[in-house]
């Protein structure tokens, strides 16, 4: 290092400090990078990789960006899971004695932006901490773009994990944990992960920041935030004033779903290309403002537990429904409103500029609006959310007097102070003013001196004002005049004493206007920063109008009706509609469905028939209305009465989880575990298929055991999707089974789905029909359709162990055909007794012995599987005559 140059070596003394972090170290206009850093960056960042000397026998690896445009760049790299430490000059290269003096500002992470392309509108940028005390872990979430802080314990590390999850944290801060610890417990795979020691964390901080609420603090709610402030302290280098309310929770007081719940039913993305659309809050979003899509995002993320809140919510949504003109005034009146919450945030941070306090004057100015039609309504959720309003007028009117309209971008290019707030600006602007005019007149007065048209008077940075002249009239310049001060190809420039004395005077009044407005405009954000925490309650009143607002609209658009509420386990709705799906179909009819279940005769529907018949639709059909409901919104549906679930749990689809080491058939069995170990007598439980990973008889078990459990153990409602057809005959044996079946009619040899459930088992499961839909080749189907065929026939041939099951034992005792089986059994016996046959089972041999023909038995068969109630009496009778005629053929 002691060849290196002296700026070299101020960059690895300071890169020392940062290891993990990309340091950008701020050079003239540039940002430039270094050693390893370099190589790495121009690879992630597709930039040209350079080189220079440094005073080592090689030349040391270099990349760059410029500083106006670092942000795209930077961006990029947190994107990737990469931290960005700032390092800017901290001294005036013009004074400076050696090396300017640097020093990193800031440190970026995934967790801490607060601006930049990356955040979007309507979604939070959480860092989330996570720590365990004592057997007791918790978690604290923050938001440093909109001062959001979160807290909750919960009772294991698992747990935990789940519900740092659902805050989709950009990234995860580690207090006193190994990651290893938290593999298998839901840890993505490509999560920024950063580690922080007991003894590096600031055990006050708490204390400090919220005195108020530390108290009542578990001990390790106390560590996660102290982590999470101290990491926070140390990124951003400065007090940040807009983190000042902590939100203590429950986790329970809320409605819980896994990630695999949350997943399958789309909530806030889809499974497919993890898209808005086609998600529950692309429907539910018709807010106005991006803090209002974020507290939707929110509320679709945590639906509620507390029926009077819920109530709440209806009561707003309802009034809001019904008056289409009030609606339509309040959506008007958000429209005016900017990003409160994000704009306090870049001004407690210090980097708002002028347009943002403009933005935030503009958003101000469309309160009080706002205000007066809410309280000039009857309902007083309403009412409620106006009174608590904080109009902020004053800061309003704060930001009209000292805040031109259209100020800059830059906030050191001047033109950002109104006339008339400062005296000293003002004098400023005037010589400045008059100094251009001086200059403009100047061009006129010395054209009519020479006599030459083309002279003209310019400026530029380099050399300032000057006189043009094109060489071609350069003897038109009287003798001593001018004095020479740069050199064209085709001209020369010159100045004059009066020139140079009003340029001095024009450059300084410039420089100290441009200072001067920079320290005013600094002024007026601080003086705004004190107002922070006004702002910030406003924002979550309008926040919350919005979507109330948005509640309504869809309601209004969709036909949503308002539930009811109850807690007696009971559910039905009638004529369900699965949102999404209707809303996709656009013009296309929606089949809608009836669904009633109660906690003791109707617990278990067991859903058979054809894919694509609308089986899975209809389960999740039934958990959006249930978090719809539960989110405050009215539902989808005729009518509804919904009574408060604490839990989803869903096995929907085909998954695996290959980076984890698990198959689609365990990954099948976990997600069902997860629901058996945890769902209580008001969970909901959505399981498709469960068994089909596996082999027929083993999947068929398992089935039928899950079921068993649930309705022994645990009592929740459950809505069971399967094609075992065997699983249909436990409504006769579990107390609360019920079969249910999606209607299909077959006509001219094709399958129409009517998407309808209704009472009942379905008759069969047309797979190869919906083979033919797919469009699979005709051979292959032609194929199946024989296939299928002989192993119909097969499975109505006498098989031993068949009959030995369900004549021999299946038969009451004293049963005629049992008896008459008997007695012509004997004979068959002794007839071959003289034969050397191989040993079998003595069943089998009684098995042997019965003479029953094979339409007998078909007949036999058919009736064993005939459902007398779904049969007209014409049709009993029918089929009686023709069991007649066949079996009289054979006498």
């Amino acid at each position: 290092m002691a060849n290196y140059t002296p700026m070299i070596q101020q960059y690895l003394e300071i890169k020392r400090q940062y290891t993990d972090a990309f340091l950008f170290f701020r050079l003239g206009d540039f940002y430039e990078l270094f050693f390893e850093d370099a190589v790495l960056a121009s690879r992630e960042l597709e930039i040209t990789l350079t080189g220079r000397e440094g005073g080592g026998e090689e030349r040391i690896p270099m990349c760059g960006v410029p500083h106006h445009s670092a942000e795209n760049y930077i961006s990029q790299l947190l994107q990737k899971g990469f931290k960005v430490a700032i390092c800017e000059q901290v001294e005036d290269p013009k004074v400076a004695k050696g090396v300017v003096k640097r020093e990193v500002t800031r440190m970026i992470t995934p967790g801490t932006m607060i601006e930049g392309k990356w955040l979007h509108d309507k979604e939070n940028n959480y860092l989330v901490a996570i720590t365990a005390v004592a057997g007791k872990a918790a978690i604290a979430a923050c938001d440093l773009s909109t001062g959001e802080m979160y807290v909750t314990a919960l009772s294991t590390m698992y747990r935990a994990m789940e519900e740092a999850m659902q805050y989709r944290p950009s990234e995860l801060l580690l207090c006193d944990i190994a990651t290893d610890e938290l593999k298998g417990k839901g840890l993505p795979p490509h999560m920024p992960v950063t580690s922080l020691a007991h003894n590096e964390v600031n055990h006050l901080a708490v204390d400090e920041q919220y005195q108020e609420q530390a108290g009542s603090l578990e001990e390790a709610s106390r560590l996660a935030i102290n982590a999470l402030l101290q990491y926070v302290g140390q990124t951003q280098k400065r007090a940040l004033s807009h983190m000042r309310t902590l939100n203590c929770y429950v986790a329970d007081e809320f409605l819980q779903m896994d990630p695999f719940s949350r997943r399958n039913l789309e909530l806030t993305e889809t499974i497919r290309d993890k898209s808005k659309k086609g998600s529950l809050l692309w429907l539910l979003d018709k807010t106005e403002t991006a803090m209002g899509g974020r507290l939707l995002r929110r509320w679709i993320e945590r639906p509620l537990m507390n029926r009077q809140e819920i109530e709440r919510r209806y009561d707003a949504v309802q009034a809001l429904q019904a008056d289409m003109l009030l609606r339509s005034d309040v959506r008007v009146a958000l429209d005016h409103v900017y990003d409160l919450e994000r704009l306090a945030g870049r001004i407690s941070y210090g980097n708002a500029n002028a347009r943002d306090l403009v933005q935030l004057r503009h958003s101000l100015e469309a309160i009080p609006k706002l205000r007066k039609m809410l309280l000039a309504t009857e309902e007083a959720a309403l009412i409620e959310v106006a009174e608590e309003m904080d109009d902020c007028q004053e800061v309003a009117q704060f930001l009209t007097e000292t805040l031109v309209e259209e100020p800059p971008l830059s906030v050191r290019e001047g033109g950002l102070i109104k006339e008339g707030y400062d005296e000293y600006l003002d004098k400023l602007r005037l010589a400045s003013r008059e100094g251009k005019i001086w200059i403009a007149q100047l061009e006129q007065a010395e054209r009519q001196i020479t006599g030459i048209r083309s002279l003209k008077v310019g400026f530029n940075k380099v050399f300032g004002y000057y006189i043009e002249v094109s060489k071609a009239n350069l003897a038109h310049l009287p003798e001593g005049r001018y004095e020479r001060k740069q050199t064209l190809t085709n001209a020369e420039r010159y100045v004059t004493p009066e020139l140079k004395e009003k340029e001095a005077l024009i450059l300084e009044a410039e420089e100290k206007l441009v200072e001067l407005e920079y320290q005013l405009f600094t002024n007026i954000r601080l003086e705004v920063a004190n107002h922070i925490p006004r702002i910030q309650e406003l924002a979550e009143r309008v926040a919350r109008i919005d979507a109330l607002q948005s509640f309504a609209t869809v309601g209004e658009e969709r036909r949503f009706v308002r539930p009811t509420i109850t807690d007696e386990g009971d559910m039905r709705i009638l004529d369900g509609r699965h949102a999404v799906v209707e809303a996709v179909l656009d013009q296309e009819k929606y089949v809608a469905n009836d669904i009633y279940m109660n906690q003791e005769e109707r617990n278990i529907l067991l859903i058979t028939g054809p894919n694509m018949a609308g089986k899975s639709t209809y389960m999740r059909q039934m958990a959006l209305i249930a978090v719809i409901a539960q989110i405050g919104c009215f539902v989808p549906a005729r009518e509804a009465h919904i009574s408060l679930i604490d839990q989803i749990f869903t096995r929907i689809g085909a998954a695996d989880d290959l980076v984890g080491g698990f198959s689609t058939f365990m990954v099948e069995m976990l997600e069902t575990r997860n629901a058996l170990v945890k769902a209580t007598p008001r969970s909901l439980i959505l399981l498709d298929e469960i068994g089909r990973g596996t082999s027929t008889y083993d999947g068929m078990a398992l089935a039928q055991a899950v079921i068993e459990y649930i309705q022994e153990h645990i009592g929740a409602k459950t809505l069971f999707s399967t094609h075992y057809h065997e699983l249909t005959d436990l409504d006769k044996k579990l107390k609360g089974v019920i079969n249910v079946h999606a209607r299909c009619e077959e006509r001219d040899g094709k399958l129409l789905f009517l998407h309808k459930i209704e009472e009942g088992k379905a008759d069969k499961s047309y797979g190869i029909h919906v083979a033919e839909l797919a469009e699979m080749p005709i051979e292959v189907i032609s194929r199946a359709r024989e296939i299928l065929s002989g192993l119909e026939g097969k499975e109505r041939e006498p098989q031993p162990e068949q009959l030995s099951l369900e004549i021999l034992w299946g038969q009451e005792e004293g049963s005629p055909v049992l008896q008459k089986d008997r007695k012509d059994a004997a004979p068959v016996r002794e007839e071959n007794a003289s034969k050397e046959v191989e040993p079998v089972h003595e069943e089998t041999r009684i098995v042997e012995s019965i003479q029953v023909h094979s339409d007998e038995m078909d007949v036999i068969l058919e009736l064993k599987d005939l459902d007398l109630n779904q049969m007209t009496p014409l049709q009993a009778l029918i089929q009686l005559s023709e069991w007649n005629s066949r079996l009289r053929k054979k006498k």
